[in-house]
């Protein structure tokens, strides 16, 4: 099978939380104060936290990306396996074309041509149908980060949390403002409360 046979899957959930994180609490304004030229100026409450060490340490993005990625091999697997079925039968049939009737090679030809399609339509259906289940992967994930982040904040009344990775729109943040341990450990534990599994998980529905 040609290169245009295999799927090539790329994970794309952290573009699904990447801008999530930009959060705006109008009603905490007046959590502090700070001081500049002489006035005193509501303070704004900031954390944020670190998008990357989120996501490789969140239990259900793990369990998703290793769902997607099996299910991906094993398509592969499928349809190299088809792919070279009929490879086999059309080099089968090149090789016993001279001695079969016009009829024959033009009825055989035609069954061959017809695998083929079918073998495409399928390729096509298990990508759309792949593409589908990771989009579904993608808006759950976003959900149960977003969610949990605004019950958290409610406990904390944070004005911002924002998210934060290298190469960024944030160039600096002080250490003492990441709360990113906390919430994966509030992710985490809520993950497991509801099952431990990405199938089954339901911490963001409403």
């Amino acid at each position: 099978m040609n290169e245009n046979t295999t799927l090539i899957w790329n994970i794309v959930l952290t573009l699904a939380v990447a801008v999530l994180f930009f959060l705006h609490f109008s009603n905490k304004s007046d959590a502090g104060s700070t001081v500049v030229d002489g006035q005193v100026v509501p303070g704004r409450r900031t954390v944020y936290v670190q998008v990357d060490s989120l996501l490789t340490n969140y239990d259900f993005f793990k369990e998703t990306k290793k769902e997607l990625e099996s299910k991906n091999f094993q398509l592969e697997n499928e349809l190299n396996t088809k792919g070279r079925s009929l490879q086999n039968e059309v080099a089968f049939f090149q090789q016993k074309a001279q001695t079969m009737t016009p009829e024959q090679a033009r009825s055989t030809e035609a069954q061959l041509m017809k695998k083929q399609q079918d073998l495409v339509a399928y390729r096509d259906q298990a990508a759309q149908s792949l593409a589908r289940e990771e989009a579904t992967k993608n808006e759950q994930l976003y959900k149960n980060i977003r969610s949990y982040i605004e019950k958290y904040n409610k406990e904390n009344g944070y004005e911002y949390v924002l998210g934060y990775s290298l190469g960024g729109g944030i160039l600096f943040a002080n250490p003492s403002l990441d709360v990113t341990q906390k919430i994966i450990e509030g992710l985490n534990k809520e993950h497991a409360a509801n099952g431990g599994s990405a199938k089954a998980d339901t911490t963001s529905k409403k």
